[in-house]
């Protein structure tokens, strides 16, 4: 099993930047992608931002150029943490962001249980 936990959301003015923080703990050594997700009120949950194992990303092309995703890995190898910098944020990034994580040979997905973004003046 992979438990991820999210921290790091709140309230920010347009313009702003807000870090978020995802630590992965369990059997992350099978997740050979992590990334973020979001969902907005009254929409369907989308891509924001993903990495790999061997560092690729992938990002919307909403968020291209603004947000940075990283992943670290603990020398042990028992967490991962991911962070998601988010720089000139606008109204539209207001949404719950989800940590997410995917074993690809199982084909299994995990989700946090999300953190709350608000972007407003």
């Amino acid at each position: 099993q992979v438990q991820l936990v999210e921290s790091g959301g709140g309230l920010v003015q347009p313009g702003g930047s807000l870090r978020l923080s995802c630590v992965a703990s369990g059997f992350i050594f099978r997740l050979n992608i992590m990334g973020w997700y979001r969902q907005a009120p009254g929409q369907e949950r989308e891509l924001v931002a993903t990495i790999s194992n061997t560092g690729s990303t992938n990002y919307a092309d909403s968020v291209k150029g603004r947000f940075g995703i990283s992943r670290d890995f603990s020398r042990d190898n028992v967490k991962n943490t991911i962070d998601l910098q988010m720089n000139s944020l606008r109204p539209d990034d207001t949404a719950v962001y989800y940590c997410y994580g995917k074993d690809q040979e199982l084909g299994m997905n995990y989700w946090g249980k999300g953190t709350l973004v608000t972007v407003s003046s």
